[in-house]
Order: structure tokens, then sequence, then C-alpha cells
């Protein structure tokens, strides 16, 4: 009794409260409460427009916080509108747990005492996954979710699909989030961890109810779809914005550029390369599969970078004259002039001569970077002369 009041004053003085997101799960919804409330009253109870007995067991408890969304608007919707009630009323921390029956309330303290050891982090229940209890398809999405974050994030988190877990609200505070249902809780933790937020785990229960027992509101088809596209969008925007500035942040651009630990021939091949990704007729595409590229044959980062945006709008005329002028060699009714303004129906007739001519001018420049690359660092002093 005295470590649980201890519990409920560490809970109060970190402002931590618990958000409980509910829809039509009035058979474990009482237990999940009661559980709660042995180790806080600052409890926030999110109805996402139950039509079952929700409502009444709501109602049982007098001193919770109890929202409503009618009609219901999906988890994600529910969860966000919990944080910013969390936040209106000066809450710094809010533990989310399902009401499903599948979190043990009692697992609460391994949250609290793991921010007591660390300080603001997000923390995500690491959950006990019995083999012969669990379902498949539970396996299946946790690990596909872990894939996906390690990709969008570069961390390494042995289960990033448990909703149970402590979220640090005032980086919160700041962000649109997009997302609506449960592929909310894949857009948060990936944005909390572009912002620097650490990343953390603690072990917890779990519990699988049999199957004509388990109330489950995930549809596969709709609801995969929707993460699906997500990660889609994740992974995009991670290789062409994020990941690359976490490479960049607190590296002195110096070393990056001309890091002595690295050959003549790597730096002046980087540039080239990104030059020669620049300039191809890939447009829209070239700096994501440059920077891929890049991490796979271990060039130099920031050069490949930093010389692929030779395509930048103001270049972009320049470029494409010299492609077509490079490209009169490769077809029989060559043009030297393109009609401006470009559309796709006038550029139709010369996309030949253009295609042709892009890669030879991008094989031609290429060359030429590397060779004047290695010129000039071959008569400075950023890089160890017997490299």
């Amino acid at each position: 009794m005295q470590a649980t009041e201890q519990l409920k004053m560490q809970m109060q003085q970190l402002g931590i409260c618990v958000i409980i997101p509910t829809y039509n799960n009035c058979r474990t919804l009482e237990s999940v409460i009661s559980g709660v409330l042995e180790y806080t009253s600052n409890l926030i109870v999110v109805d996402d427009g139950s039509f079952d007995e929700t409502p009444y067991i709501i109602d049982k408890f007098k001193n919770i916080h109890h929202l409503n969304n009618y009609p219901n608007q999906g988890k994600g919707v529910a969860l966000y509108k919990g944080m910013k009630y969390a936040i209106d009323k000066g809450f710094q921390y809010a533990i989310t747990i399902d009401s499903d029956g599948q979190h043990n309330p009692g697992d609460i303290p391994q949250f609290v005492n793991k921010l007591n050891e660390i300080g603001e982090a997000l923390i995500i229940g690491k959950r006990f996954m019995e083999k012969s209890k669990v379902p498949g398809k539970s396996y299946f999405g946790r690990d596909f979710s872990n894939f996906w974050f390690s990709i969008e994030t570069g961390i390494k988190h042995p289960d990033t699909q448990s909703g149970f877990r402590l979220y640090p609200l005032m980086p919160i505070k700041k962000m649109k989030l997009l997302t609506k249902k449960f592929e909310f809780e894949i857009e948060i933790i990936v944005r909390l961890a572009w912002n620097g937020i650490n990343v953390e785990s603690v072990p917890v229960s779990v519990v699988y109810f049999p199957e004509n027992e388990r109330v489950s509101h995930f549809r596969p088809g709709k609801d995969f779809t929707r993460i699906s596209i997500l990660n889609t969008v994740l992974v995009t925007l991670a290789i062409c914005y994020y990941r690359p500035m976490l490479f960049f942040k607190n590296k002195n651009l110096t070393e990056l550029l001309f890091a002595t630990h690295q050959s003549r021939s790597l730096k002046s091949m980087s540039i080239a390369f990104g030059v020669f990704m620049g300039i191809i007729p890939i447009w829209g595409f070239q700096l994501i599969i440059a920077i891929a590229l890049a991490f796979l044959f271990r060039l130099n980062k920031a050069l490949v970078i930093i010389f692929a945006n030779i395509s930048i709008p103001p270049m972009i005329p320049l470029i494409l004259y010299l492609s077509m002028l490079c490209g009169k060699m490769w077809v029989l009714k060559p043009v030297s002039t393109i009609l401006w303004p470009i559309s796709l129906d006038s550029f139709r007739p010369y996309l030949t001569q253009y295609i042709f001519g892009s890669i030879t001018l991008a094989i031609v420049s290429a060359a030429a970077a590397w060779l004047i690359s290695y010129t000039i660092l071959f008569f400075t002093r950023h890089t160890d002369p017997n490299l």
C-alpha cells in the first residue's frame, strides 16, 4: 500500500496522466479503469462513439475526465483528443492503455520508474508474447511495424506496435498530426523520433483472449492499406529529408566535406556520382536514389547530396538545353531548340533526344567533375597524402 501511495505521488509530481481510448469494449473497460485508478486519479477516458454499455460504465466513476466522440472517428482521433485535453490541463506525460483488457494496469509502475531513470522519453511497452498463446498475425504485425520504424528512423525497437506507451506531451503540442485511425500510433512515434525524442521500452505483460471472446476493431483490408500508405510516405520523407538531416546533425561541415580518413578518389567519386544523379532523367527520384546508393556504396553522403542538387530550378533550363544538344548525335532528325513554355505535349516529340542526351550529359559532366575535384583535392591538405 505504501509503495502504491508513493507511486501516486510520483505520478502527480511528474505530471503524468493516463488516457484510455475506448470503443464498444464494455466487457473489459470497467476492470481497466479500476486497475488504473489504483495508481492515479488523473484518468482521461475518451469514448469514441460507443453504442454498447460503455457510457453507463464510465458514469460509475465520478472523478475521472470523460470525453466523447460522436460519431466514431477512429483510435487516432480519440488518442489525440485525449492528449490535447491533457496538455490543456497542464500534464507533462500521458500513459496510454487499451480498453480491451490486453494490457495490465499493474505494469504502470514500469513506465514511471523508467521515466525517473532516464528522463523525458517515449517509452513503449515491450509485450511478452508467448508463441503458444499469441495469434500469428500479431507477430507479423509487430515485426512489420518494427522493420519500417527502423527504416524511417534508424532506431531498432522490439515492439513498436504496442499501444501501452508513455508519451511526452510537450513535443506533441507543436505537432500537426495527419492520421486518424490505427496508423496514428505509427505516425506519432516516428514523428517524435524525428524530433530527437529518446525512444525506450519496458517489459509489460499481455493477455490474448480466445478468438470468440476477442473484441477487435482492426479491419485488415482497410487499416493495413492505410498503414502501408503511411509507411510509404514516411519512408520517402525519411530518405529525402529526415535521415540526411539526422546524419548531418552535430557534425562539422568541413569534416563531412573533406574527411581526412577518405581518399581523394572516394571523395571525387562522390562528387561525380552526385552530379551524375542530378542530371539523369529521373526527375522526382534523383535525390532519393542518390542517397540510397550513397549509403549502399559507402560514398561521402554530404558530397553526394550537395552535388545531386545541381538540378535546382535555376539550373533546369541549362540542363535541358545541354541535354538536347548532346542528344543530337543519337537521333536521325534532331532539333536544336525547344518551344517555351514547356508542356508534356510540346516536349513529347523531343523525348528520345532528351533522354539520350541527358544520359550523355550526365556521364560527361560526372567525368569532368571527378577530374576537377580530384585535381583540387590533390593540391589541398584536407586529405591524407598517403590515401
